[in-house]
């Protein structure tokens, strides 16, 4: 007896077919999987078992063979019990009607009493699969997710038995319609809102510059000045996720195991611990999870107290902060990321923290503020499009009892800067001005005689590198971007070189 059935595996966020092919023979009882299963998949053979015998299915007491093709890819994880125990049931006959192998792929983890439970990576399967517009069968709790792709027909399921009656043409199974424009037009709320802060006038524009062109900034400032908050509030100026954006985070939320209820319609913002290793930053692992920078996709990642991570961890970044994805390299495999994040950084000046205060005085020697600052390496703080210091914030300003501007009005001002951005570079690939690489700037960003002496001359002054130099003109770009003007003035260019701070003493 002999059966094939569909299933699915991923590389990343590749989808691959599988093909399950199960043969059952006379001889001793046994039951054994090939074609490169990890431990998760050798497990199934208890699962599927039992699953098959609670749902009121003879299971035969044969020999088993199952073979997961092709067999040079790795199988990981728990989605390939329900094909198997679908193969098992059509090989015995259980199930009659064979035409659906031809259809249909399937994915699910079963439990003991046959109940389909939920898996992970199930939106990048049904994406892969909708490429050729193949019927999809997953868990029930898989169906958020799942329905929000169109081009391909996806059947959600409580139980290997329903599942049973199906394939047999006993049951009605409606296959899911693609809700994702509804889910999107949702409305979204936050706790948090700029008009929260008080004071901190110039932080404030520059965390707004920031949105506007999606910028990477770091604040450095004493405790208390209002870092953490401002960079809290920074999603609630932030454009609203695209269609195509919130499918990306949704997807590497799914592999990621920490999708919980459908789509994502907010921005991700990711704030991990100093102790975090490079591995939960990067991603990896024995087979490779996303990390922290995949998991900030189309969002932010939020660094505090940025001298405390280890050296090791902060060099990490560098490379995925100007490429956009990361590749991580295993001895078996290599599987390649997206992480188009804004990193946000905050900072104290010192390890006391009150290096520069005008009220507290810092207990710091020149040497130990010296080692806390090198704990960040040149080219990591040259990455920052924008470097701002926070000042302590004066009694009168944390008395006032009125409100700031609202996170709402800011965000008007950062979406109609977007559309300008957008519609620049239409189809060039990028959709902000910090995307814009050294041929771009000479492309978009002209400037006239008066505007490159002033910046040549400034930037002779600061000491700025040739990075340093390029990331003042995309910070000008956006400030103009903001204002509504067409070009780069010297107004615009004079704001930008504020945001430049040197590290050094």
């Amino acid at each position: 007896m002999f059966a094939r059935v569909k299933s699915v595996s991923l590389k990343g966020l590749e989808e691959i077919d599988v093909l399950v092919e199960v043969d059952i023979s006379n001889g001793l009882p046994s039951f054994n999987i090939v074609g490169l299963p990890d431990e998760a998949v050798q497990e199934s053979r208890e699962r599927v078992r039992s699953a098959i015998k609670n749902s009121g299915f003879d299971f035969p007491l044969k020999r088993i063979t199952v073979n997961l093709a092709p067999a040079e890819v790795r199988k990981e994880g728990s989605v390939y019990d329900l094909p198997i125990a679908i193969g098992i049931l059509l090989a015995t006959g259980v199930i009659t009607d064979k035409d659906f192998t031809e259809k249909f792929h399937f994915a699910g983890e079963l439990s003991l009493d046959g109940s389909v439970r939920k898996i992970s990576g199930a939106l990048p399967m049904a994406i892969g699969l909708s490429k050729s517009g193949a019927n999809f069968v997953v868990p029930i709790a898989n169906k958020e997710e799942t329905e929000i792709i169109s081009g391909v027909d996806v059947y959600s399921v409580r139980h290997l038995h329903e599942v049973v009656e199906f394939l047999n043409g006993d049951r009605e199974i409606a296959p899911s319609k693609s809700s994702i424009g509804e889910k999107l037009k949702t409305d979204e709320e936050f706790d948090l809102d700029f008009s929260d802060i008080k004071g901190q006038v110039q932080a404030k524009r520059a965390m707004e510059i920031a949105a506007a062109g999606s910028h990477n900034i770091a604040m450095m400032g004493s405790p208390g000045c209002g870092k953490t908050l401002l960079a809290r509030r920074l999603p609630t100026i932030l454009p609203p996720l695209t269609e195509e954006e919130a499918i990306q985070v949704t997807q590497i939320y799914s592999i990621a195991g920490l999708l919980n209820n459908g789509i994502i319609v907010k921005r991700p913002f990711r704030s991990p611990h100093h102790t975090a290793s490079s591995v939960a930053i990067i991603g990896g692992g024995r087979i490779p999870k996303p990390g922290e920078i995949s998991l900030a996709h189309n969002g932010v990642l939020f660094l505090d107290e940025l001298p405390e991570f280890r050296r090791d961890v902060l060099e990490v970044l560098r490379q995925p902060m100007e490429d956009g994805f990361v590749t991580i390299s295993r001895a078996k495999e290599t599987i390649t990321y997206p992480a188009r994040f804004m990193l946000v950084a905050a900072m104290n000046p010192c390890p006391c923290g009150w290096y520069g205060d005008p009220v507290h005085p810092c207990s710091c020697s020149l040497y130990e503020v010296k080692r806390y600052r090198n704990k960040i390496s040149g080219p990591l703080w040259d990455r920052f499009d924008i470097q701002l210091e926070v000042p302590r914030l004066l009694p009168s300003e944390l008395a006032e009892s009125g409100r700031g501007e609202s996170s709402k009005s800011i965000r008007e001002r950062v979406v109609k800067a977007r559309k300008i951005q957008e519609e620049r570079y239409k189809g060039t690939g990028i959709f902000s001005n910090s995307r814009l690489n050294p041929r771009m700037i000479k492309e978009f960003i002209p400037l006239r005689e008066e505007e490159q002496n002033f910046l040549v001359n400034a930037s002779e002054r600061l000491g700025l590198t040739g990075r340093g130099f390029d990331r003042v003109l995309r910070v000008a770009r956006t400030i103009a971007d903001l204002e509504g003007e067409k070009d780069v003035k010297l107004p615009h260019i004079a704001e930008a070189l504020q945001y430049r701070i040197d590290l050094s003493l």
